[in-house]
């Protein structure tokens, strides 16, 4: 038989599961410690949209604060707003 024989394949095998397992318990563990964590990236439409609104209406009060303190112009006010909408 060759160097390895059988018992040293059989070793090699058990090796291979040993860390297979070693890993996916580790997975698992961090998995349990941050739940959610693959998921913050994945919005749906309903959401972006409610943010782009929410974000549009926050931009406006924002002009007409700065419209009502007299940083900027009427006209500036109305080509701003235009912009936003």
């Amino acid at each position: 038989m060759g160097m390895m024989g059988f018992g040293g394949f059989g070793m090699m095998f058990w090796m291979v599961i040993f860390w297979v397992v070693v890993v996916g318990v580790a997975l698992w563990l961090l998995s349990r410690l941050f739940p959610g964590a693959g998921r913050r990236s994945s919005l749906d439409r309903s959401s972006v949209s409610d943010m782009a609104i929410n974000g549009s209406r926050r931009a406006l009060d924002i002009l007409q604060e700065r419209y009502a303190r007299g940083e900027i112009t009427k006209t500036e006010y109305q080509e701003i707003r235009n912009d936003i909408a």
